[in-house]
């Protein structure tokens, strides 16, 4: 896997955070995300991609 900055994952939360883990909550908001159908674009780094696997369920990655 490479690491660069060029490298760009964007992200929209797909289902909501009604009843979630509060840890999962806070990955969601770390990554940007606030509303249902929100999007944001962020660097592919490798603690990003472990944010993203965390919260898979409530995500779509493109």
């Amino acid at each position: 896997m490479i690491n660069n900055k060029n490298h760009l994952i964007k992200i929209t939360l797909i289902r909501s955070t009604i009843g979630v883990k509060k840890s999962h909550l806070a990955t969601v908001r770390g990554l940007g995300l606030k509303k249902l159908n929100s999007s944001s674009t962020v660097i592919d780094t490798l603690a990003i991609r472990g944010m993203i696997r965390k919260v898979d369920y409530l995500l779509k990655c493109e």
